[in-house]
């Protein structure tokens, strides 16, 4: 990765880590946005700073994931404020409540080492509390320029966007990314609602925009450009909503609304990050919850506490694997996962079974475009390799 910062205008400067950092100038100091994590502001505090050195008056967080707030400590001057939306503290506590969770969970989506259980440092162990929390709309003004800050819920309950309109600059954060949005993240989140994407996004579009900057990716250019692109991200989170309401009121369960459903070619915004089948269950259950009228559903049993005399039944761990086998060749691949699920709920050492259930995910993994899905699978992988005493395991 190239550590310098680039110019995007005479008064807004970008460091790109996982998650961006931007410094807008001012005559009288300047604004952070966001300060990505704590590993990436180390380098970004000194290459934005040969950009300029002027006090630090403001840093303004899009929202309080720690890829966005991880930074504040090495920002944070003795006279910084520092700004958020007020629901900031809420989603803080939220995964402070469910820290250990969350770590094991994180290890596998973003390809950490493997967890002990253990709350990740860094993860979601510090508090940031910032000087100014504020409902709907924020602003400052500070060496001629003016800072408006909007309300815009979306990637997390607390996210805001930054409109400058000396510039026509709208810092978006993570409302917009060159992927389907994450509308359901596979580590586990409350629901991120595509109706308050979509309004959030409107907000935006109202504002005219000559500049995008998002908090991953590079910043657009052109109020024409970024009208059309803000406008098919916008149309694709409305078609997957209404396609799933209009699937449920035909009576359409879960599993076939993931199957069904696919954006026209006009609106496909690739699966990079977010995908399309996650997006879909987690509006479906977002609407009706996670009873699926089967009356097992409603009891403490899983089906998997079957699995075990199903095996037998079917002649052990061995005769079951076969099946996984005949499932990979005919390149049924979750079918696969499944089948060797089973057969390990009988024998959870069968070295035959562990080494078809590799052989299954090493396939998704190659067929996958998606790195969310990429994380898990490689932590499936990982597991597998442990188990087998395998070379990287």
């Amino acid at each position: 990765m190239n550590r310098v910062a680039s110019q995007v205008n005479e008064a807004i400067h970008l460091a790109v880590g996982f998650a961006n950092t931007y410094l807008v100038t001012t005559p009288q100091g300047n604004v952070v946005i966001d300060t990505s994590a704590a590993e990436d502001a180390r380098w970004h505090v000194p290459a934005l700073k040969r950009a300029s050195s002027a006090p630090v008056k403001y840093i303004v967080l899009t929202h309080g994931h720690r890829d966005h707030t991880g930074g504040v400590p090495l920002w944070r001057e003795p006279s910084t404020k520092v700004i958020a939306q007020k629901r900031h503290v809420e989603l803080v506590q939220y995964h402070k409540l469910l820290e250990a969770f969350f770590s094991k969970r994180e290890r596998a989506q973003f390809g950490g080492p493997g967890s002990t259980g253990r709350p990740s440092a860094g993860n979601y162990s510090s508090t940031i509390r910032p000087n100014i929390l504020f409902d709907e709309h924020y602003e400052f003004s500070l060496g001629g320029t003016r800072f408006e800050l909007y309300h815009t819920p979306g990637e997390t309950p607390d996210h805001l966007t930054v409109w400058l309109p000396k510039y026509r600059a709208a810092f978006l954060g993570d409302n917009y990314y060159e992927s389907f949005p994450n509308l359901y993240t596979l580590r586990g989140t409350k629901p991120r609602w595509p109706l308050e994407y979509i309004d959030s996004l409107n907000k935006v579009l109202e504002l005219r925009p000559a500049l995008l900057l998002p908090s991953h990716g590079q910043p657009i250019k052109g109020q024409a450009a970024i009208a059309a692109r803000l406008t098919r991200y916008r149309d694709a989170i409305q078609y997957v909503h209404d396609s799933v309401v209009r699937k449920m009121n035909e009576g359409k369960d879960v599993f076939e609304s993931m199957r069904e459903i696919r954006l026209p070619p006009e609106l496909d915004v690739g699966e990079s990050y977010g995908k399309l089948s996650w997006s879909i269950r987690g509006i479906y259950e977002g609407y009706a919850g996670w009873f699926d009228t089967n009356p097992a559903s409603m009891y403490d049993v899983p089906v998997s506490a079957v699995y075990p005399e199903l095996v037998w039944l079917a002649g052990g761990p061995r005769a079951v694997t076969r099946l996984a086998v005949r499932a990979i060749i005919r390149g049924h691949l979750v079918k696969a996962l499944h089948l060797t699920s089973m057969a390990l709920a009988a024998d959870g050492t069968h070295q035959a079974t562990l080494q078809v259930r590799l052989t299954a995910l090493k396939g998704l993994r190659a067929h996958s475009l998606n790195s969310n899905e990429r994380g898990w699978l490689e932590s499936c992988i990982q597991e597998i390799k442990d188990k087998l005493s395998l070379p990287g395991g």
